[in-house]
């Protein structure tokens, strides 16, 4: 179990990343590639990253080059994930180049003690061996993750509203308490179900929660604790099957004042009874559109306890985007505050 010790300067420095950490989701990609575990929950990009590697030069080095290093085990070297990459792709690779050289042969004889890994990683601190393996890094992002890079956004901008709905009900302790299975606050420690027992004190420099789409079942943290503390930890994955490809009677209706707002509305993400609410409608009329515009392929929703919130697919947001200059909402219909029309209540408000 890992606990992570908070002090009451802590409690106002946790954050949520703001979107995928590509190093990260490199990382735990990589450790998908190894293990049947969660198979179900990323079959499509299983197969596609499959079949681009196999018998390619890139998959090659994937597996020479970026698997000693990266092990799916107890320890993987702390200089590959750098805070900087939460900035973008490139910032964290230049963040990899910078690290000081006594520091990634530190971490490299940390990981030949605690897992094993090949003699050439001895050399990996010096800087054309760095600039290899960074490109190879680059190569299999461009090839494996950034494609699949929409899916994670929005898989990531919807745990963001789940999570930002906690600490807006609840304060910093309601936030806490809302994490994933395995992550429990028992104030001042969060427990976390861990690879190792070890003990984490944040000493006033906060927590930066960081939820990671390719991370399954477990959390992961630095293993540096000197480092700016981090917890990468997984989303909550449902078997639902997939949505049929939106017919043109489906799409036909999309078309119309409400339902535009609805789409607009969604995009900061909204449970039925507060799309309701903000509409001007009844809670049976919000669901019908939440289902038009899920079915059609623009609308994810997750049910928590009993609430559904609503949020964007990455289609839902390249739609909107497209369409935010065309299609205008009249300010009386989007200031709405108020219920209206029949009951029709189909969960807690």
């Amino acid at each position: 179990m890992l606990r992570i010790h908070f002090g009451p300067e802590d409690l106002g420095r946790v954050t949520v990343a703001t979107g995928p950490d590509p190093l990260w989701e490199l990382v735990t990609s990589l450790h998908r590639l190894r293990s049947r575990a969660g198979r179900w929950a990323y079959a499509e990009w299983h197969r596609d990253a499959r079949a681009g590697l196999a018998g390619t030069a890139l998959g090659r080095a994937v597996g020479k080059v970026l698997m000693p290093v990266l092990p799916r085990a107890v320890y993987f070297p702390d200089f590959v994930t750098p805070p900087e990459a939460g900035a973008g792709f490139e910032q964290g690779l230049a963040a990899i180049l910078d690290t000081p050289r006594e520091r990634i042969r530190h971490e490299i004889r940390t990981l030949h003690r605690l897992v094993g890994a090949p003699a050439w990683t001895a050399g990996l601190a010096e800087p054309d061996r760095l600039r290899e393996f960074t490109d190879v890094l680059r190569a299999y992002h461009d090839a494996v993750i950034a494609p699949h890079h929409d899916v994670m956004r929005s898989r990531v901008d919807s745990e963001r509203a789940l999570r930002t709905r906690a600490f807006l009900d609840g304060g910093v302790d309601g936030l806490l308490s809302s994490m994933a299975p395995g992550i429990r606050w028992r104030p001042p420690v969060l427990e976390v179900d861990y690879c190792e027992d070890r003990d984490l004190h944040l000493g006033g420099r906060g927590l930066r929660l960081l939820p990671s789409y390719f991370c399954w079942r477990t959390p992961t943290s630095l293993a540096d604790p000197e480092l700016p503390p981090t917890l990468a930890y997984p989303l909550l994955h449902e078997r639902t099957s997939a949505p049929e490809r939106p017919t043109d009677a489906s799409l036909a209706t999309l078309l119309g004042r409400t339902r535009a707002a609805a789409l607009r509305t969604l995009a900061h993400g909204a449970t039925t009874c507060e799309l309701a609410r903000i509409l001007g409608i009844s809670p049976a009329t919000a669901t019908h559109h939440t289902t038009v515009l899920r079915d059609a392929g623009l609308v994810t929703s997750l049910r928590r306890s009993n609430k559904v919130l609503h949020t964007l697919t990455p289609t839902g947001a390249a739609l909107l985007g497209r369409d935010r200059c065309e299609q205008r909402v009249s300010r009386r219909v989007e200031s709405r505050g108020s219920a209206a029309g029949p009951a029709g209540t189909v969960e807690a408000c």
